[in-house]
């Protein structure tokens, strides 16, 4: 079994006071950075995806530039590629990153499999590269970007754990709807404290 956590979004415009924050997104970034301390030797390798959005267009019609936001298909600007709202939480330990996915560029993307590294790699290519057999999933927002990166790497034929006390949702009950999809599509809804989950 070869291991990766995948820590989704957790940017500054998704946490509190950001364009699109979420309400427990920064102790989100903490726990994160709690939980490598504890378990940095359990993965292989650490991926982290971010939003990187043009500023010089609506990104696919993923900001609302003619309308008033809908907050399903289009969205306020956000995580504008270079902007401090981009930019990963202060909170987060960058340095434990091994693999840095941006997403998003110029277009609408919500599973990190929709993005590349630095060399232009996807996830895909960068998990069969490592062998990796297993992910577990963190970050932000619950009930968007984390369910499809989730939801992604089901297809892609891993082992997901979604690790629920590090993770922050948009709202309440879409979230746990969710989770409650994930469960069903295989993934295991557990806590990243419980016994046997580090």
């Amino acid at each position: 079994m070869t291991r990766a956590l995948f820590i989704i979004d957790v940017q500054n415009d998704f946490t509190e006071g950001g364009a699109l924050g979420v309400d427990g997104g920064a102790a989100v970034a903490a726990g994160i950075t709690r939980h490598l301390e504890a378990h940095r030797d359990d993965y292989a390798l650490v991926v982290a995806s971010r939003d990187w959005h043009s500023g010089e267009n609506d990104n696919g019609g993923h900001f609302a530039t003619e309308a008033e936001p809908d907050f399903v298909d289009t969205w306020p600007a956000h995580c504008v590629a270079g902007t401090d709202g981009a930019k990963y939480h202060p909170s987060l330990a960058v340095d434990a990153i091994d693999v840095h996915i941006r997403k998003g560029q110029g277009v609408p993307a919500y599973s990190i499999f929709e993005g590349t590294d630095d060399a232009g790699a996807t996830i895909g290519e960068v998990l069969t590269a490592h062998g990796v057999t297993d992910v577990d999933v963190v970050g932000i927002a619950t009930d968007y970007c984390v369910r499809a990166s989730a939801l992604d790497a089901l297809e892609h034929g891993q082992h997901v754990r979604v690790l629920t006390d590090l993770v922050a949702g948009v709202a309440p009950e879409s979230s746990a709807a969710a989770l409650a999809e994930l469960g069903h599509a295989g993934a295991a809804i557990v806590d990243a404290g419980e016994p046997g989950q580090g």
